[in-house]
């Protein structure tokens, strides 16, 4: 690595010390309360997976930048300064075992947002060119081609096309005027087409005005995942473009928690400017139609089944009731799985490690904490509302030979629609 990289990584870390990080980094009482709180420490043992400890880099910079002690130890000698070494050495534990999953943040006791501190120190790590290799190529092909998996319109035009076809529904695109601008990730438009096909019919039920673009359909944030404020805001503008363009009054995230946290909660802030719209989950916007007796449903499921919250959407996002509210409507017996909700354990793969395939013997692994929630009530499903944790769990569940079937909430509300 060259000298010039490292020496941007280090100003970029030296830039994301604001006054939130400098009074975490200083109220940290060591108190190790982090470490079972992440699901990478209590399924390896190992110390280094502790969450505050993945943030050292950062902390190095600002205790000899900002602190006194640490700024006269650096000018005596007696404290080393950050190399590119030591980058190298905390590129994997800052990528590869954290999910920005947020739950260490919930259990600090002096409130440290760790997660939001991660979140810094991969600034710095991307600007010296510490990335993974497999998020470096999904973030340079969300700006080239609009999609981390170089989805491009046609591929979307041939999923639509199928789902008219498969459910005789039109599906409505780049219609100026509708209440909704609908998003899609490339999970959903690749391997889980039956969302769109599902949306559709439920907003036909609802009488639901909305619309896809053909310009900005694409969610996900790799930006945001990889550490590249930049990136981040190019991708969340494309959306406001096109948003303002449609003339809509909300924008929908679909079933992808890294999604809703970027458009929703750091959308703004990438931009600078407050949205001319409201971004709302899915769920949300489904919890309503449910309230509003807009659902119309028919034949509960009578198998057990429970829900996986992502952490994005619920423990971040506070989306929580909504997801069980509609649950209730379609089962009967909807069991929750121990540690539910705001507490739930994150599946691994969240935050751009399941982008990165160097992780993946480290992701599979801590599914072990997963495979001892759904041991616990031994269901004959599992629901959840991001297609990013589907797919991992589906990948869990084969590598522990558990032979339970991944649901979508969103289709599985289409499944039970009544149809006019």
């Amino acid at each position: 690595m060259s000298g010039a990289s490292f020496e941007r990584g280090y100003n970029a870390l030296k830039e994301q010390i604001d006054a939130p990080v400098a009074a975490f980094l200083s109220s940290c009482v060591h108190c190790g309360m982090c470490a079972e709180a992440c699901l990478f420490f209590t399924e390896t043992r190992d110390p280094k997976y502790t969450p505050i400890h993945k943030v050292a880099p950062l902390h190095k910079v600002w205790k000899q930048e900002y602190t006194f002690w640490g700024k006269l130890g650096k000018a005596l000698g007696l404290s080393k300064p950050l190399t590119d070494q030591d980058l190298t050495d905390w590129e994997t534990l800052v990528y590869d075992s954290c999910t920005m999953c947020g739950r260490c943040s919930m259990v600090c006791p002096v409130g440290n947002d760790i997660a939001y501190m991660i979140r810094k120190t991969r600034e710095g790590m991307a600007a010296a060119g510490h990335a993974p290799e497999g998020l470096i190529g999904a973030a340079r092909r969300s700006v080239t081609i609009g999609s981390p998996m170089g989805v491009k319109l046609p591929a979307l035009q041939a999923q639509i096309r199928h789902m008219e076809k498969e459910f005789d529904i039109k599906i409505p695109v780049d219609v100026e005027g509708a209440d909704y601008l609908c998003m899609l990730s490339s999970m959903e438009i690749m391997n889980f087409p039956e969302y769109i096909g599902s949306i559709a019919r439920i907003f036909k039920q609802a009488g639901v005005s909305w619309t896809l673009s053909s310009e900005a359909f694409e969610a996900t944030n790799s930006g945001i995942q990889i550490g590249v404020s930049d990136i981040a805001a190019v991708l969340v503008q494309r959306i406001v473009d096109a948003a303002e363009k449609l003339k809509v009054k909300a924008v929908i995230s679909p079933e992808c928690g890294h999604a809703y946290m970027a458009i929703r909660w750091e959308g703004p802030n990438l931009v600078g400017k407050q949205f001319g719209f409201k971004v709302v989950h899915i769920l949300e916007v489904l919890d309503e139609l449910r309230a509003e007796g807009k659902l119309k449903v028919r034949d509960k499921e009578t198998q057990k089944l429970t829900y996986h919250d992502p952490c994005q959407i619920a423990r971040r996002g506070g989306v929580l009731e909504q997801p069980r509210n509609l649950l209730n409507m379609v089962a009967e017996n909807f069991v929750e799985m121990p540690g539910a909700g705001k507490m739930n354990w994150c599946c691994g793969a969240g935050g751009g490690v399941s982008s990165n395939e160097r992780a993946d013997e480290l992701r599979l692994k801590t599914f072990a904490r997963k495979k001892a929630q759904l041991d616990a009530i031994n269901p004959d499903a599992v629901v959840s509302a991001c297609s990013n944790c589907r797919i991992h769990l589906e990948e869990g569940l084969e590598e522990y030979h558990m032979d339970i079937p991944l649901l979508s909430l969103t289709e599985t509300i289409a499944e039970h629609l009544i149809e006019k």
